[in-house]
């Protein structure tokens, strides 16, 4: 069994502490949040981000060093905007041992050098002079359904495609298959990219009477085609859109109801502004801050991305939703 440490408790991490524990491994999670803090020590569930589900052999701790002191694997399960500061924090108690496992997705700030967020870990930890490895798990990952045991694949990816096979199988339970895959920035790329796409298709979901399915499939195939397009010329291998970290997590999280970034975009679609929207989300949404950050990616790039211009120009509020729509549906013809 592993010692795993889940470097944020938001629904994912938690789920997936659900999931470890419960097999057995022995699993600690840090949070910033004193109120998820108390509500795991006292009651042994993460009331604020998993309801209902109680933890099996997890401890929770609000302290970075007695977390890396008691883990072999370092999983960080944060937003793309915070995980490379926590990464910062993260260093100075690093151990050779230790392995890596990043959850964010894409594309890492302006600010830094690097446009990718493991490109920017790989860099930081060069700077350090640690050697860890770092991989990256993405996939159909809904969090409750993964506490409830549903069955879900995902990928862990590496450099290594070895390396990725022995983190798989060691971190694969009876629910959660892991497969091994060697276009970690591909499964990034896609894990974030598929985000803006299901932000569209929510905002039809909040449309009421006149949306439905057939526009929703539009406009899945637009964005999909959109990302074959962008995302190779940014690294991604082609063959990882067709993979689970592709069009699997692009199905998922454009269609369940407990996906983060279609509720945004319903709230959107049925009258809320961002800003309103955005108040009434207690978990980050990604969505977002990826369709800004691979429209500007594009533009350097001078790769035409109709289906993201749209929806970032719905978004400043620039234009109505119907011209969103129905700009964003006519870049799949």
């Amino acid at each position: 069994m592993a010692r795993i440490g889940i470097v944020g408790l938001g629904n994912w991490g938690t789920a997936l502490a659900k999931v470890w524990g419960g097999t057995g491994h022995s699993v600690m999670g840090w949070t910033i949040e004193e109120e998820v803090y108390a509500s795991i020590t006292s009651t042994g569930i993460n009331e604020k981000y998993l309801p209902g589900e109680v933890l099996e052999n997890v401890e929770a701790t609000m302290d970075l060093a007695t977390i890396c002191d008691a883990s072999e694997i370092l999983v960080l399960s944060l937003p793309s905007g915070v995980v490379l500061s926590v990464l910062d924090d993260v260093i100075p108690h690093l151990r050779p041992s230790h392995a890596i496992l990043d959850l964010a997705k894409g594309l890492a700030p302006e600010t830094e050098e690097e446009p990718f967020i493991s490109a920017v870990m790989e860099k930081k930890l060069a700077a350090a002079k640690c050697a860890n490895p770092i991989f990256v798990m993405t996939g159909p990952t809904i969090a409750p359904e993964v506490a409830r045991g549903v069955s879900t694949i995902a990928l862990i990816a590496a450099h290594d495609r070895t390396m990725a096979r022995r983190m798989a199988d060691r971190l694969t339970t009876k629910t959660l298959k892991l497969h091994p895959a060697d276009d970690p920035l591909g499964a990034e790329l896609w894990g974030a990219f598929k985000n803006p796409i299901a932000l569209a298709c929510g905002i039809v979901d909040g449309l009421g009477n006149s949306s439905g399915d057939n526009l929703k499939a539009a406009l899945v195939t637009a964005g999909f085609q959109e990302g074959q397009r962008l995302l190779p010329a940014l690294g991604a291998k082609p063959e990882t859109s067709s993979s689970a970290a592709g069009i699997g997590d692009l199905y998922v999280t454009s269609t369940s109801p407990s996906s983060r970034n279609r509720t945004l975009g319903e709230m959107i679609g049925s009258g809320l502004s961002l800003e309103e929207a955005l108040g009434k989300m207690h978990m980050v949404a990604e969505g977002v801050r990826a369709a800004r950050m691979f429209l500007s990616r594009a533009a350097v790039l001078g790769i035409s991305t109709p289906f993201l211009h749209a929806l970032c120009d719905l978004l400043d509020g620039g234009i109505e939703v119907d011209e969103a729509i129905d700009r964003m549906i006519e870049t799949g013809n």
